[in-house]
């Protein structure tokens, strides 16, 4: 029998148009797919990415959505609970203990460059001219405690008992205090403002790059070492997911190497092993 032309020319019309709200939708949700979401802390690291690493994720048609985070277990919680794909702000050692703490389950993917913690002061310029008994602030959580201790007994202002662990140090293992420094704890985003009201500061480099203070002007960095480089951190099981491959892969490129350390922002930093290996 012979179609009626004009209910064939409907059912085409009505075929294209569901072909064509289906290509929509598989659009959008390939669109949604290729959408990656990651937090940030105040400081250094979303400047490097957008600068270094969004330009090979648009290449691989990835887009970027920030997420700007101002409290240290927010930007874990929210790759935890799904809100963000990763973030980057943080050493593998805090986001350990921030896993024990908080039951989360997330894992560093890659390391970034990562500025190092230094004493500084508004009042002092020199180490030679800070007296004995001088305040000096450090980090209130302990893993970043921990740091500062490792970095006034290397100046010999304190003597850390023999045999301890340098990475879990805290006050209680100070066994001498020859310099009669004040120890005061205090949330490390706020180190840097303190500055005016304290002898010295002991700040993270990231809160200190974001206060902008510079890393020159420190009186003293520490040697910092690899547990306290920074990490991308996503959820177990997600390392394996096509977003986190080539965000690694982006961060372990010739091209991002040689575009961080052109960049005289950007020196002093504490680079990750893979650089130039």
């Amino acid at each position: 029998m012979r179609q009626h032309p004009a209910l064939s020319s409907r059912l085409r019309r009505q075929l294209c148009g569901w072909l064509a709200c289906s290509a929509a939708v598989l659009g959008l949700a390939q669109a949604q797919a290729a959408e990656v979401r990651i937090g940030f802390m105040p400081g250094p690291y979303r400047d490097a990415f957008a600068r270094g690493i969004e330009p090979q994720l648009r290449q691989h048609g990835y887009t970027v959505r920030y997420v700007e985070f101002s409290q240290g277990v927010q930007p874990n919680d929210a790759v935890q609970r799904g809100q963000i794909d990763a973030n980057i702000f943080q050493h593998s050692l805090y986001l350990q203990a921030s896993n024990r703490a908080e039951g989360f389950d997330l894992v560093p993917l890659v390391h970034v460059p990562t500025p190092p913690m230094g004493l500084y002061s508004s009042r002092y310029k020199s180490l030679e001219s800070v007296p004995d008994g001088a305040t000096v602030t450090l980090p209130a959580d302990p893993v970043n405690a921990a740091r500062a201790l490792n970095l006034l007994a290397g100046l010999g202002w304190v003597q850390l008992r023999p045999g301890i662990d340098p990475i879990t140090a805290s006050e209680r293992d100070i066994s001498a205090n020859p310099k009669h420094l004040r120890l005061v704890p205090l949330d490390a985003a706020q180190a840097p403002r303190a500055l005016a009201d304290t002898d010295l500061a002991a700040i993270q480099g990231n809160f200190a790059v974001a206060f902008g203070l510079k890393l020159t002007e420190a009186l003293k960095l520490e040697n910092m070492t690899l547990p306290y480089v920074n990490v991308v951190a996503v959820k177990r099981g997600s390392e394996g997911a096509a977003f986190a491959r080539d965000i690694k892969a982006a961060y372990e490129s010739e091209e991002f190497q040689r575009f961080f350390e052109a960049n005289a922002q950007w020196k002093g930093y504490r680079l990750p092993d893979y650089f130039h290996h």
